[in-house]
């Protein structure tokens, strides 16, 4: 089903693709240059999750970001990858290669929701 384009939905996507790292709602609401309520922005995201535009991270707090992928490709990484938050910089970025894990035999894994924590390269290097 084709979506009409509206301010409010190019202003999310300009604004993820330009920081190039997973926001939450509300830094999302915040940085924002137009007005855009609460509800439509989390109705936005929620239809680009739909859409594949956009995927949601449930970091371990519980909290939700949103992300376009930038540092993937799609093509070589399953939609359902690793990422990592760094405890310094709070960024959370798409992890470039996969990372394998083993689970028992007999199970079946159909989704990954996986944020590995620690401190990122950027910050590694900058100490």
């Amino acid at each position: 089903m084709k979506r009409r384009n509206t301010p409010s939905k190019e202003a999310i996507l300009d604004l993820l693709a330009k920081t190039k790292k997973a926001m939450s709602q509300d830094a999302i609401e915040e940085k924002l240059t137009i007005a855009v309520d609460r509800a439509t922005i989390y109705r936005v995201l929620n239809r680009f999750c739909d859409d594949g535009l956009v995927h949601r991270i449930v970091a371990e707090d519980g909290k939700q970001y949103f992300a376009v992928c930038m540092k993937c490709d799609e093509t070589k990484l399953a939609a359902n990858h690793f990422h990592f938050r760094c405890t310094r910089c709070e960024t959370i970025e798409c992890l470039p290669v996969p990372v394998h894990f083993a689970i028992p035999e007999g199970y079946q894994v159909e989704n990954v929701n996986c944020v590995l924590t620690g401190v990122c390269n950027d910050c590694s290097v900058a100490t």
